[in-house]
């Protein structure tokens, strides 16, 4: 099929680029950062763009939003890649940056994926945000309190830019298909509302991924006699069902759906959690990482009061290392209902927690010398071991009153077992025992 949105000899562009938008009024989505009295919209309106970070999911404008700014202030543009880049070429752009501003013009420096420059990198950006040599304009899909050093985050404000929801995509898809200039109007495709909706779905809040399905759909399309051009059914579900949906594997969305797939889990609602299991495993998280995770979810909140639970999360595990991807994921599947289900305690949790910190914070107590073994005849000859009470020699096996704690910690107690699941008989018999501890203290008390 020829291309009739271009001359032979005009370089190929893709369809994002060449529908890019020249004014703020033709921006989709990012409501929240670009309505009249916000700082953001008010500097592009007024031509005083500040240093800014510009934090947000593939395609959702935020190159777009850097050449708004750029054009507002009508200044010259540097832009770097820190995929591409180095000192060398940092420099480079300072150099030519301090060369405008010395011809009195403005210059915005837009580096993308900044969160790819190393510290001495990104150091290398501070004089010239200080000095105003440059306005500085950063792009990075990660999280900048993490992957970008303190001194630049000082020294520009960061904006979140949000997924696009479907009423900004739909605005976005309308416009390539009527534009005749630039979009797909010149080659008269036609979508029917069902395909439109399909591809809002598939684009999953990213623009780009939008217009590029659409300019392969373009190019899979049958022109009718009428010069319409139309997209069979054959043609747009394998289309669309190609790539996952937005994961980064390591980067905050990873992150986050990791921790919402633990709190379904803890909050007893297995079907979010299979749908978080999902959406993970979709976007292509390594099942074993899973895995480990929900042996720590069995321990973390389930723990004694289904300790089914654990063995269960470990024949996952085993299952997934031994049947591998996608055989084992549905043990994974299996685990996560049952621990969603269980009866949840994080007893343990937070007494291992209470324990550790006291072990932190506190000194080296010794053994009480009536606990220690007298392995030798030397350590007999020194108490070692003297007053040791057998419990399995004591009444139901239990040496009432007896401590094991450092004399300086005698009755902590960390461990608070809930009223659910086995559990709750857990609670009644340290309960119990607590009462026969008591009872000894009496009678020693009454004795003496």
């Amino acid at each position: 099929m020829t291309r009739e949105l271009f001359s032979p000899a005009a370089p190929y562009q893709p369809l994002a680029a060449r529908l890019r938008p020249e004014e703020l009024s033709a921006y989709a989505g990012q409501g929240h950062l670009l309505q009249p009295g916000l700082p953001l919209y008010e500097a592009i309106r007024l031509g005083q763009p500040h240093s800014m970070i510009l934090w947000g999911p593939p395609g959702t404008g935020k190159t777009t939003l850097a050449r708004l700014v750029a054009r507002s202030a009508s200044a010259t543009v540097e832009s770097l890649s820190a995929v591409l880049s180095g000192v060398k070429e940092i420099r480079a752009a300072l150099e030519r940056a301090q060369l405008a501003q010395q011809q009195g013009r403005r210059c915005v420096l837009f580096v993308d994926e900044v969160h790819r420059f190393n510290k001495a990198q990104q150091d290398a950006f501070l004089p010239a945000i200080e000095d105003g040599t440059v306005v500085f304009v950063g792009a990075t899909t990660e999280n900048p309190s993490f992957e970008l050093n303190s001194a630049l985050l000082s020294r520009a404000r960061v904006y979140v830019l949000k997924a696009l929801d479907e009423d900004a995509l739909g605005g976005i898809l309308q416009r390539a298909l009527s534009d005749t200039q630039s979009g797909l109007g010149a080659r008269r495709l036609q979508l029917s509302d069902p395909q439109k909706q399909a591809f809002l779905q598939a684009a999953d809040g990213d623009a780009r991924r939008l217009l590029n399905l659409l300019e392969q759909a373009a190019d899979l399309a049958e022109t009718g006699p009428d010069g319409v051009a139309r997209l069979g059914s054959a043609a747009l579900v394998p289309l669309l069902q190609s790539g996952p949906r937005r994961f980064d594997k390591g980067g905050d969305v990873f992150h986050e759906q990791i921790s919402v797939l633990h709190k379904a889990v803890r909050g007893s609602a297995p079907d979010a959690a299979l749908y978080w299991l999902c959406r993970m495993l979709d976007g292509g998280c390594d099942p074993l990482y899973v895995a480990r995770r929900v042996v720590r979810m069995a321990s973390e909140d389930i723990g004694n009061a289904d300790p089914r639970a654990l063995q269960l999360a470990l024949n996952a595990w085993e299952a997934v290392e031994r049947l591998g991807s996608p055989e084992g994921e549905l043990t994974l599947a299996q685990a996560v209902v049952f621990l969603a289900c269980a009866p949840k305690s994080n007893a343990v949790y937070q007494a291992f927690n209470a324990a550790r910190e006291d072990v932190m914070k506190g000194t080296s107590h010794e053994v009480p010398l009536h606990l220690r073994n007298a392995s030798t005849t030397l350590l007999e000859k020194l108490d070692y071991g003297a007053g040791y009470r057998y419990a399995h020699d004591e009444p139901g096996a239990y040496a009432a009153g007896e401590n094991y704690f450092p004399r300086e910690l005698r009755d902590r107690r960390y461990y608070h077992p809930v009223d659910r699941g086995l559990e709750e008989q857990i609670r009644q018999k340290l309960a119990h025992l607590r009462s026969l501890d008591a009872a000894s203290a009496r009678r020693r008390y009454e004795s003496e």
